[in-house]
């Protein structure tokens, strides 16, 4: 699935690097980035958890032999082998593709159809920042992100008609959970659902509602005393939305624009972090030179 990676881990004593595999435009590719020290990455191995047939290896200096065909004790099958780059950095090291120091990433085309093939990823690596000056990385047990959770709300308002405040005076406000008493009869997501927006949207159209009518959808969440608070809206297009998935996309699009606007916040708030002045500044003498003479006064 498109945007799923896998990332392998790979630390000893002077040196520490990720392999990180995804899939990107219906492309496979593997990133090796040195977050550690420095190598020069000869050639990368990869395989799944399954045994069948041969060992994939490459000749000479670029094997996994012995210690590149182990895991945490257990054996390794590669079922594949990618050249880089032959072992050597000549007299140029900064002009070697394969030759990485700490922050720097290399990419590689892998020919494969589904991460599902990749369990262990081998790195054969020469002028290493360790102790013996070459590596035999095998890495396994990758770690997969996890998937974000949705947001959920206390209430979604899916509103026909605003009067000129913007107050909701039309439309089907549904709660999360069903109030007891619940006085005013409001409808309420089934027990057991989660309070997301796509479940929202699913249930208000089981009710009847219809999302061509709706001219804005109002958000609320609770504050601690447990009473109702806007969060935010999202306005109909001009003739209203079209589609479900019309609506569903407008809802994503907020939530991406929230998220760069908290982003936008948080780097200007560094910003002028960055530029207050210290403690020690703040305090330290001013000088201001007034025709010839020197005047100290003390910054307030």
């Amino acid at each position: 699935m498109e945007g799923d990676e896998k990332e392998f881990e790979y630390t000893l004593d002077g040196l520490t690097y990720t392999v990180t595999v995804y899939e990107l435009d219906g492309a496979f590719y593997a990133d090796i980035s040195v977050i550690e020290g420095a190598m020069d990455a000869n050639a990368l191995y990869y395989g799944d958890d399954e045994f069948s047939g041969d060992s994939a290896s490459l000749n000479g200096p670029l094997n996994m032999n012995g210690q590149g065909s182990q895991y945490e004790g257990e054996t390794v099958q590669w079922d594949n082998a990618i050249e880089l780059s032959d072992p050597g950095l000549g007299s140029d090291a900064d002009s070697k593709e394969t030759y990485l120091t700490e922050g720097e990433t290399l990419t590689v085309p892998l020919p494969i159809s589904s991460l599902d093939e990749i369990d262990f990823i081998g790195i054969r690596a020469t002028s290493t920042t360790t102790d013996e000056g070459s590596i035999k990385g095998v890495s396994g047990d990758p770690e997969e992100p996890e998937e974000p959770e949705d947001p959920t709300y206390a209430k979604v308002f899916f509103t026909y008609e605003t009067d000129d405040s913007g107050f909701p005076v039309g439309g089907f406000p549904i709660l999360s959970e069903e109030p007891d008493p619940n006085t005013f009869d409001i409808p309420a997501l089934p027990e057991g659902t989660d309070p997301t927006f796509e479940n929202y949207v699913n249930y208000f159209e089981e009710i009847g509602g219809n999302v061509g009518e709706v001219e804005t959808v109002i958000f609320y969440s609770t504050d601690e005393q447990g009473d109702l608070l806007e969060e935010f809206r999202i306005d109909a297009p001009e003739g209203g939305f079209q589609s479900t998935d019309e609506l569903l996309a407008a809802y994503d699009a907020a939530l991406e624009e929230q998220e760069s606007g908290e982003e936008s916040g948080s780097e200007a708030l560094d910003l002028m972090a960055a530029i207050s002045l210290s403690p020690e500044l703040e305090n330290a003498p001013v000088e201001i030179e007034e025709e010839d003479d020197m005047v100290e006064i003390e910054a307030v």
